[in-house]
Parts: structure tokens; sequence; C-alpha cells
């Protein structure tokens, strides 16, 4: 059984397919197999059956006590068990909420002194403007026909030239 056992098997490969081998993979049984069936083979420490194994392509396989966590974490996340904690987020809606806050209580405050005396100087510069522009228009209507067309025709002289 020992040259059984140290031979590969070579499977043909197909473009495009990847074929697994299971010498890759830590299996608990495979271990136990190896330990009972040949004597020659060292006795695994415990140390080594937690530490992960390298592939030859440089990732990791990992122990199963690892897998079995990754596993649980899959299962709990997909049934929804998992507390939704999630610092930043708390972090950016508190941030949300005092600012809001903040805003309903200038919006309840009256306003200052400083800024009403502001507000009614700019309501009093918008009126004047507002007239300003009234003021003009009237005296474009006031203004002949005649000489408008010839300001027009000054303009577009001036600026052909």
């Amino acid at each position: 059984m020992e040259g059984s056992y140290n031979s590969k098997k070579v499977l043909p490969q197909r473009p495009g397919f990847r074929h697994h081998r299971k010498e890759n993979y830590v299996c608990r049984d495979a271990l136990s197999r190896q330990s009972t069936e040949c004597s020659e083979v060292q006795e695994v420490s415990q140390s080594q059956l937690q530490q992960p194994r390298v592939k030859l392509n440089g990732s990791t396989v990992e122990t199963p006590s690892h897998h079995d966590l990754h596993r649980e974490l899959l299962v709990s996340t997909k049934r929804g068990l998992l507390p939704g904690e999630k610092p930043e987020l708390k972090r950016v809606l508190e941030q949300r909420r005092l600012e809001q806050h903040r805003e309903q209580e200038l919006a309840l405050q009256p306003p200052l002194e400083l800024e009403t005396e502001l507000r009614k100087r700019q309501q009093i510069l918008l009126e004047y403007e507002q007239e300003e522009i009234r003021r003009r228009e009237e005296q474009e209507r006031e203004v002949p026909e005649f000489v408008r067309v010839k300001d027009n025709l000054r303009r577009t002289q001036v600026s052909g030239q």
C-alpha cells in the first residue's frame, strides 16, 4: 500500500477547466488515515494542524476550525442573525441627527437684531434695483422708435468694423 499511497494520479487537463487534486486540501479524514495506515509517517502535532499549509501557488489552505468558523459566519449572515453593528454608519447618522436638531433650535429662536437689520437693508437694495430697471424700461419706451433703430445701427456698424 505504501507504493500506491505515494503515487499521484495524472489527470488529463482540458483548456478552460481547472482540475483540483485532493492532495492540495487539508481534510480531517486524510490526516487520520495517514497516521493510522503508515507507521513511517511522523505524528502530526497539534500546532501543525492549526497552522495553515501553503499551496504551491502561494495561497493558504485553511485549517478545519477556520473553515467551520467561516461556514458559521456565512450561514448566520444569510439568516440575518448577526448584529448589524456598523460604527461608521452609526457615526454618520448621529451627526445628521445633531445637525437637524441644531437647525430646528435655530429656527425656533427669534432672529438677532443684526440679522433683522441685514434683511431690511437687503430688501431696500432689491426694491431700489427693481425701480431702476423700471425707469430704464420707461425711458426706452418714451424715446421714439427711429432713434432706437438708429442707436442699434450705430452699434452694429461699430461692432462690424
